[in-house]
């Protein structure tokens, strides 16, 4: 593990999660270091389920990562500092099937559990295992105003993965 990082309980967290993850964004990665992709997202939670410390996120299936979440058996979710907005838009913009996002936008990626990448530039890691996986139904949406997030009718795909460990930054 780097050194640059403590463990944390799922519980001791202590970040506002929709500034978290609406406002500051994350990365979700999925793969080992010789072969992982990862996407930002702003979409997402943590919360408790099945009695189980869980992390949720969505991905469509039109990214590349989600052949990666497919897959793989884990993920993880990156959050950095606002220093790191540029790298995050990279991340958002540029598609992993032909360019090196982490080289693009000048973030290390780190493999300290087996099957999990993260990224050394970051400040707060939640390692996931995938628990359950549902595509959205856009029948099921009770707001109209959701279909507009659709206009390519390309639903997102939501996975729930129990928090197997926080790093955070020291």
């Amino acid at each position: 593990m780097s050194q640059a990082f403590k463990l944390l309980e799922p519980q001791e967290l202590t970040d506002n999660v929709f500034k978290l993850v609406g406002e500051d964004w994350m990365l979700i990665t999925a793969g080992g270091a010789e072969r992982y992709n990862t996407m930002t997202a702003s979409w997402g939670g943590l919360g408790v389920l099945w009695h189980k410390q869980i992390a949720f996120c969505v991905v469509r299936p039109t990214r590349y990562t989600y052949e990666f979440m497919e897959s793989s058996d884990t993920f993880s979710l990156s959050f950095f500092t606002e220093d790191y907005r540029s790298a995050l838009e990279i991340c958002g913009s540029a598609s992993g099937r032909d360019t090196d996002k982490a080289a693009a936008a000048d973030i290390t990626p780190v493999e300290d559990t087996p099957g999990i990448v993260y990224f050394e530039e970051a400040r707060l890691v939640l390692e996931c295992r995938k628990l359950y996986y549902q595509d959205l139904d856009p029948e099921k949406f009770l707001d109209e105003s959701i279909h507009k997030m659709y206009p390519k009718k390309d639903y997102h795909r939501l996975y729930v993965g129990e928090i197997t460990q926080v790093r955070i930054k020291e």
